[in-house]
């Protein structure tokens, strides 16, 4: 993976655990050398990951709409891409990005993995995506797809397109090592057996 999009809130959230956790994505990123692509803002655990990146070398691309520019823009980063609307903002992340991690955040974030999780699931693209499961933020809401599971909406091969986990390392190992082939041939299997 030569570059991430950061999927995260544009507030820090109570707990200054979230924080912390943005800051060390942005440097395991840097580390790892993989330019970072995000929202393009300046405020929140948008910002903390940019700012945090940039002052230690790493290349950061953000993505804003024009109208939420005067608002929460970051005027400072490596490449700025100003767009009309919220659908090319998403759409470009997914074009610059070889892969998706997913932070705390609010209904924006929610919206940005769903979305990039349906075209995952309709093949529109192969890319890993990771949940950061900081402090259990995701807990109820990874119960919930389980229970979308159960109840018949969700085939289990697709839960497996969502690489969660609680520990940064291990989940960017997970990603890196990650290959839909392997999904699409269990959900193909699935599929079959309810025929």
């Amino acid at each position: 993976m030569k570059s991430i999009a950061v999927y995260c809130g544009s507030k820090f959230g109570h707990d200054p655990v979230y924080k912390t956790a943005a800051k060390e994505v942005a440097l395991s990123l840097v580390k790892r050398e993989i330019a970072i692509v995000y929202g393009g803002g300046d405020v929140g655990l948008m910002g903390v990951v940019a700012n945090t990146a940039l002052t230690n070398g790493g290349k950061v691309t953000g993505v804003m709409p024009k109208f939420l520019m005067e608002i929460e823009g970051h005027y400072d980063l490596t490449e700025s891409i100003i767009v009309e609307t919220m659908h090319e903002r998403k759409t470009i992340m997914v074009d610059r990005s070889d892969g998706f991690i997913i932070l705390p955040g609010g209904f924006g974030t929610l919206d940005e993995f769903m979305e990039i999780t349906t075209w995952a699931q309709l093949q529109l693209h192969q890319k890993p995506i990771g949940l950061y499961n900081i402090n259990g933020y995701y807990d109820h809401l990874m119960a919930h797809i389980h229970q979308m599971v159960l109840a018949g909406f969700i085939l289990p091969a697709y839960r497996e397109l969502i690489i969660d986990d609680t520990d940064l390392d291990r989940l960017l190992e997970r990603m890196e090592a990650y290959s839909q082939q392997s999904d699409e041939a269990a959900i193909h299997a699935d599929q079959l057996d309810r025929i």
